[in-house]
């Protein structure tokens, strides 16, 4: 089965909670893997939160089109609950996207 995001949720400055279509669900911080040109308006939460899931490639992507393969996102270290309420922007509500 090709791995694929269906679900991706905001939920914090460069994390997001997402679901895959085999049924896993994770929250993980893309911080390290924001590396080069292409990924550097990730860096700006504001822009970071303008993610969608896009249902043809089945992965999160931005309006520059940076984006990640599924198997990635699946593969970085899931964070604790407390890590992510802690990195949560303030006054900000998550922002949810499906396919």
């Amino acid at each position: 089965m090709m791995l694929h995001i269906v679900q991706a949720e905001v939920c914090g400055a460069h994390s997001l909670r997402l679901r895959f279509n085999d049924g896993t669900s994770k929250r993980v911080n893309v911080l390290s893997l924001l590396d080069g040109p292409i990924f550097e308006p990730l860096r700006d939460p504001r822009y970071f939160a303008r993610v969608s899931v896009d249902p043809v490639a089945g992965t999160v992507v931005w309006p520059n089109e940076a984006d990640f393969a599924p198997e990635a996102l699946y593969g970085l270290e899931a964070e604790s609950e407390e890590q992510t309420s802690r990195k949560k922007p303030r006054g900000k509500r998550a922002r949810k996207v499906s396919v």
